[in-house]
């Protein structure tokens, strides 16, 4: 029977993966990465010689059935993203799916379990509660104004999602503006950025006090940014 892994590879620090995951890449048939030049870097360091194939959130059908049939044919194979464990905000759940959908119980499909961002970033900010909504990336239009709504309401429940350097100074103007409206303004705000990396940061204060710090340093904007809202306890 033929194995798809679905393997976790560092969100940063290369040294941050397991040795399981260095020998399953090394004994797979092919690798399907994200990118395959970025997963080169990582293979490179590990002296990984596997054979590597792209497969992304564009990857159309033709892709996936062309994956599903070297599985049929007993191959086993990897599916790695740029950072991260797949199909948690990246790609890999609908090839999962097609592949359980496609063979059943004909294949194997196992987690390597590795690197999160989520995780990494819920470890290191002290939440008082262990209850939490993971919204992935947040919508850049529709749906936005309500998910803020549904934040900015809620007392018990924190809220953790991702956000680009783009975007952030924006976000924490509309987490300020509904926590205004919602009479929370001070309810606090983590933002963990550039984890496992040279620059890792954890910020934490009410979105006002978030938009001062960064006014007065705009390194502060760089990086992919983990956003965690605590509970307003109200």
């Amino acid at each position: 029977m033929s194995t798809l892994y679905v393997v976790g590879t560092p969100i940063g620090n290369l040294e941050d993966i397991t040795f399981r995951a260095v020998r399953i890449l090394g004994e797979v048939d092919l690798i399907l990465c994200e990118d395959t030049r970025t997963s080169r870097t990582l293979l490179n360091k590990y002296d990984i010689k596997t054979a590597t194939m792209s497969f992304h959130t564009h990857s159309g059908l033709a892709k996936i059935d062309k994956i599903i049939e070297m599985l049929k044919e007993g191959k086993d194979l990897a599916l790695i993203t740029d950072a991260g464990t797949p199909a948690i905000s990246d790609p890999g759940s609908l090839l999962v799916s097609k592949v359980r959908e496609g063979l059943g119980d004909g294949v194997d499909i196992k987690t390597v379990p590795g690197p999160s961002a989520l995780t990494a970033a819920l470890s290191i900010v002290g939440l008082p509660d262990h209850q939490f909504t993971f919204i992935g990336f947040l919508p850049h239009k529709k749906g936005r104004e309500t998910l803020f709504n549904k934040i900015s309401e809620a007392k018990k429940e924190s809220f953790v999602f991702y956000e680009s350097t783009h975007r952030i100074e924006k976000t924490l103007e509309s987490l300020r503006d509904h926590f205004e409206k919602a009479e929370t303004p001070n309810r606090k705000v983590y933002l963990a950025r550039e984890l496992t990396k040279m620059f890792e940061e954890c910020l934490v204060g009410s979105p006002e006090e978030l938009i001062e710090q960064i006014a007065e340093d705009s390194n502060k904007t760089r990086g992919e940014f983990v956003v965690i809202v605590g509970p307003s306890f109200l």
